[in-house]
């Protein structure tokens, strides 16, 4: 059978954007409130979250959380956003309103990070009516309190050892939703999603690596105006 036809709308304004690469397709996905989810960019850059074609953004930072941020990635994304609450400094109290003030906000998840306490975890998972997702580093991580509390997704983050990680934790848990770190390129990305990721997220380019690719754009164009006025 021939491949669909996919009929494809842009602007000159809007053709510029970042793509997350299209072997993420290949990816189960997730169904969060009927919206399904495979490709998770990973940046709290709100002009780069403007312009994709990812289906979500998960923005966590190695910061203390603050609503000023969420609040701001929020009203700016047009895309689901997962947003970091905290777990490692932020604690307790601090991390379950952070998870409140997500929700009300429009966040489709909150994540917390792999060393949160159960005791915050229970108190996250008690006050919110969106997914919980917990950080996993490695295939060490302990998770089965934390599932057992109501996380419903993980997020792994492993480094070189993120396929393995999701091989391990898949074989423990055979409907558990994971979300993964793709690695470098299409092989490792490949990789993580037949261990058995069900999303991947995709790190982009930093806004100065794609305005330096922009400025090289334009420079080439002023070369060769001037060359064919002179």
């Amino acid at each position: 059978m021939s491949k669909q036809f996919i009929p494809n709308i842009t602007t000159e304004l809007r053709k510029d954007i970042v793509k997350v690469p299209e072997i993420i397709d290949e990816a189960s996905g997730i169904i969060i409130f009927g919206k399904k989810i495979k490709s998770i960019i990973f940046t709290t850059d709100i002009a780069i979250i403007r312009n994709t074609n990812a289906n979500a953004v998960i923005a966590v930072y190695p910061f203390t959380p603050h609503p000023a941020i969420t609040k701001s990635i929020i009203e700016a994304a047009d895309i689901p956003v997962f947003s970091g609450v905290g777990g490692g400094l932020t604690q307790g109290t601090r991390a379950s309103y952070m998870s409140l003030f997500a929700e009300a906000q429009g966040s489709i998840g909150v994540v917390l990070n792999g060393p949160t306490p159960i005791e915050t975890v229970q108190e996250v998972c008690s006050v919110v009516d969106i997914p919980v997702v917990s950080t996993v580093t490695s295939k060490y991580t302990p998770i089965d309190e934390k599932i057992e509390a109501g996380v419903k997704i993980i997020n792994i983050s492993a480094g070189k050892e993120t396929a393995d990680t999701v091989r391990h934790f898949r074989k423990l848990y055979p409907e558990l939703p994971i979300i993964a770190t793709g690695g470098p390129n299409e092989e490792s990305i490949r990789e993580t999603i037949e261990a058995g990721a069900n999303a991947i997220t995709y790190t982009p380019p930093s806004n100065g690596k794609l305005f330096s690719k922009k400025m090289d754009f334009y420079r080439e164009r002023e070369r060769n105006e001037f060359k064919k006025s002179h």
